[in-house]
């Protein structure tokens, strides 16, 4: 089933990047296991403790694997962090991307998007920190993941466009704008607001979708 145009992951025909370098990508299943363990473990551990608190040896116990392992799939803690934050950005969109169906209109996969993200948010808190943090560790992959986000929110207002859905001027001012607003709505009601009385992440959702298709000025 061919997704709502402006979801695609990758380039047909362009194999998915290794998060770890071509040289260290595992080529086994077992390898592949391992990798993830790593990568689950030092997202809670930069998460935590922040990039230069947190240590090699610490994310190996986390991960159950010896420290001379951590070498066979990673040159160094810093080149732990860019695949941590290339592999945070990969779950952003598959998860949103899951989301979609081929039936929605334009503002359904707005709001379907954004509530897929808020979720993912919700049960990966860390990715707050260590995105931030990216923008000083690596700089490049900080600026690599809006400017992917804001290119997907872009495609998604162009297919809109092309539906009759959306005005046809809108463009990069305007996907920058909505990324702002979603990054800014999850930092508030998913990673700062906690209790019974917090809205859901489809609520959320929905109220910035009522922004987005009413406006602010009055009637």
């Amino acid at each position: 089933m061919d997704l709502p145009k402006g979801t695609e992951t990758k380039v047909e025909g362009q194999k998915p990047a290794s998060p770890t370098g071509e040289d260290k990508a595992p080529r086994t299943e077992r390898g592949r296991r391992t990798l993830r363990k790593l990568l689950d473990a030092s997202a809670i551990e930069f998460g935590e403790k922040g990039f230069h608190e947190a240590s090699v040896s610490s994310i190996t116990r986390r991960a159950g694997v010896a420290l001379g392992t951590f070498y066979t799939y990673f040159d160094s803690k810093d080149a732990l962090f860019r695949a941590l934050v290339q592999d945070m950005s990969d779950n952003v969109m598959s998860s949103a991307r899951s989301a979609l169906s081929e039936d929605m209109s334009a503002l359904e996969i707005e709001e379907a998007a954004l509530t897929a993200f808020l979720r993912f948010a919700r049960d990966h808190k860390e990715i707050y920190r260590i995105i931030d943090e990216a923008e000083f560790v690596d700089p490049a992959s900080y600026r690599s993941h809006y400017e992917t986000i804001a290119a997907r929110i872009g495609n998604r207002l162009k297919a809109g466009a092309e539906k009759g859905a959306f005005r046809d001027d809108l463009g990069e001012l305007e996907a920058w704008a909505m990324m702002g607003m979603n990054v800014f709505v999850g930092l508030r009601y998913v990673v700062w607001n906690e209790g019974a009385d917090a809205p859901s992440p489809q609520e959320v959702a929905r109220g910035v979708n009522r922004l987005l298709a009413e406006g602010i000025a009055a009637r």
